[in-house]
């Protein structure tokens, strides 16, 4: 029992060294790999950036065909409820004619 009481002791604080070194090495390498996905983040970043003026070009023709787009339907649907409005009152006005040519 004395044995044990001796010997396990060691063992923990072997153990505990071990694990220590390890996590030690399992810090630097993180660190080595962030410092690499970082480069590439930042290479990334530096190239989108050079697609900003494509892309805001891409954002304003979209914009300018949408505008298009709804001025051309602002027309049709004006001149469809126009013509629709003509045939309306073309018939309340000849209603309205026949009334007066009864009095």
């Amino acid at each position: 029992m004395e044995c044990v009481n001796t010997v396990l002791p060691i063992i923990l604080y072997i153990l505990g060294a071990v694990l220590l070194i390890t996590l030690i090495i399992f810090v630097i390498k993180c660190m080595g790999t962030l410092k690499k996905i970082n480069a590439v983040v930042d290479d990334v970043s530096h190239k989108a950036g050079k697609l900003d003026g494509i892309f805001s070009l891409i954002d304003n023709t979209t914009d300018v065909i949408s505008n298009v787009g709804d001025k051309v339907v602002d027309f049709i649907a004006g001149a469809v409820t126009g013509l629709f409005s003509r045939k309306k009152k073309k018939k309340v006005e000849d209603e309205e004619n026949e009334e007066n040519e009864r009095y």
